[in-house]
């Protein structure tokens, strides 16, 4: 098997023209088309009526994950513009669910447009209402390369997730190539999304109504839940010749026991996103390692880019035995849930170990979300875009979506 280390990322690309990328959603997010993949086949349909379309008694599993207001954009005094991205919040910080809860001030990693004209003091935003003026601040602290740590404070002391809410916009991808409007607000965000903490939707997600998880219920398709919080790596473009340069992001990861219990329970579990995906298989070699390992620290269950094909897949360890040494691992060390990131990079070359099917939308030419679906159909991903660029499929975030099985 070829080291996904020397996959030559140019052989990941296509033409993707910029009219064919979908600069808004429609009008119904169940409306769009649905391309269905199945073992070298290719027909489509439309997006409500997916649960003809699976399996009865399957398993689908959502990311939770709520996108925050992670856009600001500050007014110098003089008037130039300054736009804060906030990437997530400093390691002291704990997980996320309790720094979006933080009160008053936080520290945060962040991108900056317009540092240049950003040399020195506080930069500040007022917003009045009806009983006392609402105020954020925000000072540059450091700089590494093209991130910087910058302190927020505001008043009154409300969660900073709330304080996002009120002075913050919707992280919209940057290659939509517009600002963000009021409607995206509500359709940046899945319907069930709960846990605040992701800079960019897990976009696979944004097709489901509750009409949709009505006919699921219908046809006796359960569904459960993850917490992936994406991060703004998620668009990080490969610029290396091969994989081995690329740097894979980490994303903050809780899943609890209930979810593993119903990993145990099914045969046939359906990822709704990439991030639904990576967490869930990312589960499955955290149980090989606590079967290989007992005693192993929490610290130490985290999976990086290059771990699974470097020290792990030689292990033959059926899900469900992984699952339970995972479950008996967090019983033993008194733990109802865990909290963890993970870096897995999905290629060419993985063999799904829990997933036996995927739903996703279209991604960008060149990006690991690519080579995450290449490594589900093989050579075969080129049939699927190509068959969407040729039949009016929409790409990207607010694009169409498709079900892939193998």
């Amino acid at each position: 098997m070829q080291h996904p280390k020397d996959l030559l990322i140019a052989n990941f690309s296509y033409d993707l023209p910029d009219e064919k990328v979908a600069k808004y959603p429609l009008a119904a997010r169940d409306a769009s088309k649905l391309l269905l993949y199945d073992k070298g086949a290719i027909s489509e349909s439309v997006f409500g009526k997916i649960a003809h379309h699976l399996p009865a008694n399957a398993l689908l599993v959502f990311n939770n994950s709520r996108v925050i207001q992670s856009r600001l954009s500050f007014t110098k005094p003089s008037g130039g513009a300054i736009e804060i991205f906030i990437l997530e919040p400093c390691a002291e910080y704990g997980d996320m669910a309790t720094a979006m809860k933080n009160t008053g001030h936080i520290t945060c990693n962040c991108l900056v447009g317009g540092a240049k004209k950003w040399k020195q003091g506080k930069l500040e935003m007022v917003l009045t209402n009806n009983v006392e003026p609402v105020i954020l601040t925000a000072e540059m602290i450091s700089r590494k390369g093209e991130e910087f740590i910058i302190a927020f404070n505001w008043q009154p002391e409300v969660g900073f997730a709330t304080a996002l809410e009120i002075f913050g916009n919707t992280p919209i991808p940057p290659y939509l190539h517009r600002q963000s409007e009021a409607a995206d607000k509500d359709r940046y965000q899945t319907i069930y999304a709960k846990e605040n903490g992701s800079v960019a939707a897990p976009t696979a997600g944004l097709h489901f109504t509750d009409e949709v998880m009505q006919s699921l219920h219908a046809k006796n398709i359960e569904h459960t839940y993850v917490t992936l919080h994406v991060g703004a790596g998620t668009f990080k473009p490969v610029k290396s010749d091969t994989i081995a340069g690329h740097e894979m992001h980490e994303e903050y990861m809780v899943v609890d026991t209930l979810l593993i219990e119903k990993l145990m329970s099914h045969e046939k579990i359906i990822p709704v996103g990439t991030t639904s995906m990576r967490t869930i298989e990312t589960l499955y070699w955290m149980g090989v390692k606590t079967l290989v390992n007992s005693s192993i620290a929490l610290a130490a269950l985290e999976i990086k880019q290059w771990e699974v094909y470097d020290d792990l897949m030689h292990h033959n360890i059926s899900k469900n035995a992984a699952m339970q040494a995972l479950l008996n691992w967090l019983k033993k060390s008194n733990l109802e849930s865990l909290s963890l990131r993970t870096q897995i990079l999905i290629a060419p070359g993985y063999k799904p170990k829990i997933a036996t099917g995927l739903i996703t939308n279209f991604h960008q030419p060149q990006s690991t979300l690519l080579l995450l679906i290449a490594a589900l159909a093989g050579d075969d991903w080129k049939k699927i875009y190509s068959y969407g660029l040729e039949n009016e499929f929409r790409f990207l975030s607010y694009g169409d979506s498709s079900l892939i099985s193998w």
